[in-house]
């Protein structure tokens, strides 16, 4: 094992060890047990659960609520947790909690796993990332289990676990809720306390653990900042602020109608955070406009940022695009930003995770849509943006989907959360660059 172990590549072992993950999962949520019937469940059902918990999605077939037991659901909080973390930065802490050195490789897959830029200080990065998780979920999940509990009528020990359950699915940006009917959180939509505490957790965990760091060193100096860390700051309060503003305007004789001017404001902020990529909502999100469809769409494609619990093709990655066009726009001879300049390679990577997240979850568009003509396209395309941006928000066609389509959107699951450009390289045996490179062509471009 550990010779094969060594042939792999830093992107084939962590590709590798959450499909170990998705298939633990699968096996576990195929018994009886987890079963709230007694009975097992399809194969099928179980692999598409496991894997968009796994891959923290929220993607469902089978209402986590009412169809699983409690040791289904808790099946499925283990794989969020794990899913959320990276299997590497849990083997990590193994490494800590039982002195084991750990060797230039695990370090270099650690941080692979991670996007950090080194292998130094890995494992006291390690120990921050658990720690700050345990710490912010442990918060959440107290916060939300008093509020059930005094202002809804919970059980102690159901209060207990909406808390813990909602907290970790919140923090991983997975989108999984047992509040039963597929109905995510629209029972809660004019409760400031839980849809803002829900929102708190989503945005810390899609930050990603690099920038919670910076922040834990440098505090409130933002101009000490280092380059990737102010760049995901500032979109993501972008993010935040200006789809706010649109959902509230657009939605606002539409999914919002009825609302009091308050309820207005928190639904359009909830509905901002969500798709970047937790996926919960308080908005019935069928009932969205084609405008507030295509906006959702667009948040749920961009994701959170770099080494974090959330999907997509990550805030720097819209950051990079969007400089690099306007250096050519203004034909700088450079990228540059903050006063610094973007490396080429950089540029390069941003529009291969653009172009290559784009073309796959086109073709799951096409192909369902070739399987199950009867579906919308409306609805098609906002459920393979969900799957590919591990967001878990859907117009409920989920459960209509057929083996095939399911398949394919477990396909797009499983590469939005390892990373379509890694998922391609683990499966290429990678090569050696050539001594010498090709003459030089130009093309017209525009």
């Amino acid at each position: 094992m550990k010779k094969i172990l060594r042939n792999l590549s830093h992107v084939q072992i962590i590709a590798l060890g959450f499909l170990l993950l998705v298939t633990l999962g699968t096996l576990l949520l195929s018994t009886p047990l987890a079963s709230a019937s007694g009975k097992s469940v399809p194969v099928l059902d179980a692999l598409f659960t496991s894997t968009s918990a796994s891959c923290v999605t929220g993607l469902v077939t089978l209402d986590t609520g009412t169809v699983w037991s409690g040791f289904g659901q808790g099946v499925i909080l283990f794989l969020l947790q794990i899913g959320g973390l990276g299997f590497m930065t849990i083997a990590t802490m193994f490494f800590i909690l039982f002195r084991k050195r750990m060797g230039l490789r695990q370090k270099e897959v650690m941080s692979e796993s991670i996007n950090a830029s080194g292998v130094g200080g890995i494992r006291k990065l390690a120990k921050s990332i658990v720690l700050g998780t345990l710490i912010t979920e442990t918060i959440g999940a107290v916060i939300l289990a008093l509020r059930v509990y005094f202002s809804y009528n919970y059980s102690l020990g159901k209060a207990v676990w909406f808390g813990v359950f909602h907290s970790v699915s919140a923090f991983c940006n997975a989108g999984f809720d047992i509040n039963g009917s597929f109905s995510s959180f629209s029972g809660f939509s004019g409760d400031p306390i839980i849809c803002i505490t829900l929102m708190v957790l989503i945005v810390w965990g899609g930050l990603g653990f690099l920038v919670w760091s910076e922040i834990r060193q440098k505090k409130f100096h933002f101009s000490r900042y280092n380059l990737h860390s102010k760049l995901v700051l500032t979109v993501s309060t972008v993010l935040i602020i200006v789809p706010a503003l649109l959902f509230f305007v657009i939605e606002h004789n539409a999914s919002h109608a009825g609302l009091s001017l308050g309820d207005q404001v928190l639904s359009s902020f909830f509905d901002s955070v969500s798709p970047r990529t937790a996926g919960m909502n308080i908005t019935d999100t069928a009932s969205l406009s084609n405008g507030g469809i295509l906006l959702t769409e667009i948040l749920m494609f961009i994701g959170g940022s770099p080494g974090s619990t959330a999907g997509g093709i990550k805030t720097t990655t819209v950051a990079v695009l969007l400089l690099f066009s306007l250096s050519i726009i203004r034909k700088d001879r450079s990228t540059n930003v903050f006063g610094r300049r973007l490396p080429d390679e950089c540029i390069k990577k941003a529009v291969s995770v653009f172009f290559v997240n784009l073309t796959l979850t086109l073709l799951g568009v096409f192909l369902i849509s070739c399987l199950q003509p009867n579906l919308s396209f409306r609805d098609l395309s906002f459920e393979c943006f969900s799957a590919m941006g591990t967001v878990g928000m859907s117009t409920g066609i989920t459960r209509d989907l057929e083996n095939l389509s399911k398949i394919i959107i477990i396909f797009l699951m499983f590469c939005g959360r390892v990373g379509s450009i890694s998922f391609g390289s683990a499966l290429v045996e990678k090569k050696a660059p050539p001594p010498i490179t090709n003459p030089y062509e130009s093309v017209t471009i525009g």
